[in-house]
């Protein structure tokens, strides 16, 4: 079982400090937790990403610190941020045109069959991540009236509803719909347990934000939730992109 990750005051309202976890390699955060536990034993690493999802290079990272090769699938075209990471981390970068996601997932997933390295599920896409965010849920402070966590596959969001936490969860959707996926993973009636808003900003467009006191949050995630902070919420903080020094 991982250590609980704090929570943090802020006057007005908390945060869950999942971007305080540092997996051996140095990438932070819920996504990185789940990545080191799937990559435990394996041959090599595969997984697919998109230019702005910070899942390549946090797959790569945690590959290099394990002296196994990897492989990410993602659209082709110029590169970002998180993919010029994972290249740096030694990983292999194979380009799919057309890029969608659907594409480079099934490319990935025959890449590991192909190869028998361990897959790492596109948006961490697992019964692991599930259990391991769930695992966080204990120890929220008492006083908390609402939970709000950025919306990308899912996964952290069904993870906390898998916990059955007694308070309202809002999930601020900063990508695709994800509701296909939390039918699939979270629990019966979550329709009942959470409400979904959607964010106005473009999935790849920033957002400037940061917690009190100067520490960043993810400008394509954490940022876009800041807005419908109220008093009394808890922003679920599942990560931030770059490795920690």
């Amino acid at each position: 079982m991982h250590d609980l990750t704090p929570v943090q005051w802020f006057g007005h309202w908390w945060a869950k400090r999942d971007d305080l976890y540092r997996a051996p390699g140095g990438a932070r955060g819920g996504k990185a937790r789940t990545c080191w536990a799937l990559a435990q034993g394996a041959a090599g690493l595969v997984t697919a990403g998109s230019r702005s999802s910070p899942q390549v290079e946090i797959v790569a990272s945690i590959a290099r610190e394990l002296g196994i090769p990897c492989r990410v699938h993602t659209p082709a075209g110029q590169p970002g941020p998180a993919v010029l990471a994972a290249l740096a981390a030694g990983a292999e970068r194979i380009e799919h045109r057309p890029g969608y996601n659907s594409v480079i997932v099934a490319g990935a997933r025959l890449d590991a069959e192909r190869l028998g390295w361990r897959l790492i599920p596109f948006g961490m896409e697992c019964a692991e991540a599930l259990a391991l965010t769930a695992a966080q849920v204990r120890g929220l402070p008492p006083g908390a009236r609402r939970i709000v966590v950025p919306v990308g596959s899912g996964m952290t969001l069904a993870g906390i509803l898998t916990a059955e936490v007694d308070l309202p969860v809002l999930g601020v959707v900063v990508g695709s719909d994800p509701r296909h996926r939390l039918d699939r993973w979270a629990p019966p009636m979550w329709r009942w347990r959470a409400e979904l808003v959607w964010s106005p900003y473009p999935y790849a467009s920033p957002a400037p934000g940061a917690l009190p006191g100067g520490d960043p949050l993810d400008p394509i995630y954490e940022a876009k939730a800041l807005p419908f902070l109220i008093p009394g919420d808890l922003l679920w903080v599942v990560g931030i992109r770059g490795l920690a020094p």
